[in-house]
């Protein structure tokens, strides 16, 4: 994907305006991975991205005349425990924070799920589940847990950073310290499969994307298009002079009242696909944009409008050599 194409259009996604300063972080998750194998190649891959659901279509050949077994696996992405961040998560009590599923040739497969946690470089999985402490940093269940530790386990885990103390005033009563996660959780769904000789297999897996977004515009600078954020976005968005106006003139409407532009992101890591033997012989990428009443750009190659809400990418014997970085603009009304 060397030949940069930025698309602009219209993209109607309801949702409510957000307090003026807040940001959320996108998940970046993507597709699935193998244990390296000469003799498997992925023959065709059709991937379908929109703000509520990823779903991702793979055909594997097994090119050799054995059989081979491995395991198939999908990385969550990480969560860590940073108390400042908002992280785009629409379930914090569930380990499925994601809601994904997969399916092998029509039936749905019963995966596995891997999870560690991590703080200051070491596996402290081992404490947090002795302590009956959930492993997701975010969950209400893992700060009433934390609560309940005893003092001296409580000050042995600030001392190795599995947790700090943060003070804020949580119900309008004053502040008060509050024990909180620090570590990361490392996620994987993964199971075991079989590719029969010289035959086709089909693999199918679909989630909810974790949408990161920020009210009003965030990559102009002093009203233009400049700075390091911007060449950020031009880089990893493609955003041309049409956008660039559209932004402009948005936070002049902001400043006057009237609706405005804010920010969502997707990203998918693609860059996972390198992992199968060779190319992707077929590859599509659909963007699907909901509503024509928002503005999207993203990098592709021979990018081509294929429907009311949809954008496509058809690519022969591709390598992924980058992940996939979706930004949407979408109008907000005034805030009264």
């Amino acid at each position: 994907m060397k030949a940069l194409l930025s698309l602009l259009a219209l993209l109607a996604l309801a949702a409510a305006p957000a307090a003026a300063n807040d940001t959320m972080a996108e998940l970046k998750a993507g597709g699935l991975t193998f244990v390296r194998s000469p003799d498997v190649e992925m023959t065709r891959e059709a991937l379908f991205i929109s703000p509520t659901e990823i779903r991702v279509d793979y055909v594997f050949t097994n090119t050799s005349d054995k059989d081979v077994s491995g395991l198939v696996a999908f990385p969550m992405p990480e969560i860590g425990g940073d108390p400042y961040a908002n992280v785009a998560l629409d379930d914090t009590e569930t380990d499925n924070y994601l809601a994904f599923t997969a399916a092998q040739d029509g039936r749905a497969v019963a995966v596995n799920l891997q999870q560690r946690a991590e703080a200051a470089g070491l596996d402290v999985t081992g404490d947090l589940v002795a302590r009956g402490v959930p492993l997701l940093p975010y969950a209400e269940a893992t700060k009433a847990a934390l609560e309940k530790l005893p003092a001296e386990v409580a000050g042995d885990w600030i001392s190795r950073g599995i947790i700090f103390v943060d003070s804020y005033d949580d119900d309008g009563t004053g502040m008060k310290d509050h024990r909180t996660p620090l570590w990361t959780l490392k996620s994987v769904y993964w199971w075991r499969t079989t590719f029969p000789a010289g035959r086709e297999v089909a693999v199918q897996h679909r989630y909810r994307p974790g949408v990161g977004g920020t009210v009003g515009i965030t990559f102009l600078e002093d009203g233009a298009g400049k700075g390091e954020r911007f060449e950020d976005y031009r880089k990893r968005y493609c955003i041309e002079d049409d956008i660039v106006r559209r932004a402009v003139q948005s936070e002049k409407d902001m400043a006057a009242g009237k609706s405005y532009l804010v920010e969502n992101w997707i990203s998918y890591v693609l860059t996972t696909g390198a992992n199968w033997s060779g190319p992707i012989r077929d590859f599509t990428l659909t963007v699907d944009k909901g509503a024509p009443e928002n503005l999207v750009s993203f990098c592709g190659d021979g990018v081509r409008k294929t429907g009311p809400t949809t954008f496509e990418m058809k690519a022969k014997d591709f390598y992924p050599e980058r992940d996939i970085d979706i930004l949407l603009l979408k109008p907000m009304a005034a805030m009264q």
